[in-house]
């Protein structure tokens, strides 16, 4: 099933709540989802059954890859239970689950237990303050090296970790980051800093290019680049020293749009069709008024046929204030 551009449905991004317990400018600002802020009711979320069988639909469609979000996951009660059901689907590939780690510590080995057998941890500093600073809530980072430690006891290897690149912030530790973690127990992804939603206050001078990010860590050691493991994936690899590998997400200066297979479904079961769009096509209620699988696959096989969605390409001034879905709300 192919969308406009002639793009196939592979991937499902798939967030399971809309709350965190950390605050990154670049996703959940303080300032705009500080005390007080009206979080999704426990009513209007999408239950594990509800989000199963709307996973079974889009393998169905040809999704072979989902990946769980939030907010953060692992903040989800009883996650490990939708795990194992996801993890039973016939036709589902591979399993993933996106995280800040905050909570690995406690949850890897019963995540593992369930099924999952891929993660990925946001981790954007290795200095305690600036960690501090970018999670905006004094979460130790000692805590969050302490959950990739426990992941990598209980067999999860390789681990992804994702490092979101702000100028005058922590561009001087990418050098850094790729030597801490060389070897082939990570794979480190180092991401653009991305202008998702409207509130993270995104400039263009916050950004630091692919090629610079590439230069900086090229200096400290010998990069080798490496193919696509497969079509539509959206980092430029490089293989390091002793068989680690890190990756550049270059969606601002590198577009990739014309490759991306994503779709995305927030937490009360509104589905997306690209990180930047201003709408989406709301499922929940129509879920729950008894429309039937065939009906329900109908109406996404249509959504996905009608996409054309290639914001990373026609990025400019006069796209910089158009309203888009914040990215606490599809998980990055």
């Amino acid at each position: 099933m192919l969308d406009r551009l002639q793009r196939p449905l592979r991937d499902l991004r798939l967030s399971v709540t809309d709350r965190c317990n950390f605050r990154c400018g670049y996703c959940m600002p303080k300032e705009t989802f500080g005390r007080g802020y009206d979080f999704l009711p426990k009513d209007r979320i999408l239950t594990f059954e509800e989000l199963v069988r709307i996973s079974r639909i889009f393998v169905t469609l040809g999704v072979e890859k989902i990946r769980l979000t939030g907010g953060e996951p692992t903040m989800r009660r009883e996650i490990e239970r939708l795990v194992g059901q996801l993890a039973a689907i016939d036709g589902l590939h591979d399993l993933t689950l996106t995280t800040n780690g905050s909570l690995l510590v406690e949850k890897a080995a019963s995540l593992r237990d369930a099924g999952l057998r891929r993660l990925t941890v946001s981790l954007d500093s290795l200095r305690d303050a600036t960690f501090a600073e970018m999670n905006n809530m004094s979460f130790p980072l000692s805590r969050v090296l302490a959950g990739i430690d426990a992941a990598l006891a209980t067999g999860f290897s390789p681990i992804k970790l994702n490092t979101v690149v702000k100028r005058g912030v922590n561009d001087t530790e990418v050098a850094e980051i790729a030597s801490r973690f060389a070897g082939p127990d990570f794979i480190v992804r180092f991401i653009e800093y991305m202008d998702v939603g409207n509130s993270n206050g995104w400039r263009m001078a916050d950004v630091v290019p692919a090629a610079e990010i590439i230069e900086r860590i090229g200096y400290e050691m010998p990069l080798t680049p490496l193919p696509r493991n497969y079509p539509g994936e959206t980092a430029l690899r490089y293989r390091l020293p002793h068989g680690g590998e890190i990756g550049i997400i270059a969606s601002v200066t590198q577009p990739f749009c014309g490759n991306c297979t994503r779709a995305r479904l927030t937490a009360d079961g509104t589905l997306f069709t690209c990180l930047f769009a201003s709408r989406g096509t709301g499922l929940l209620d129509v879920l729950r008024a008894g429309m039937t699988d065939d009906d329900l696959r109908e109406k996404i096989g249509g959504v996905w046929k009608a996409r054309e969605d290639h914001y990373s390409e026609i990025r400019s001034s006069k796209t910089e204030r158009t309203p888009k879905v914040e990215m606490s709300r599809v998980g990055g």
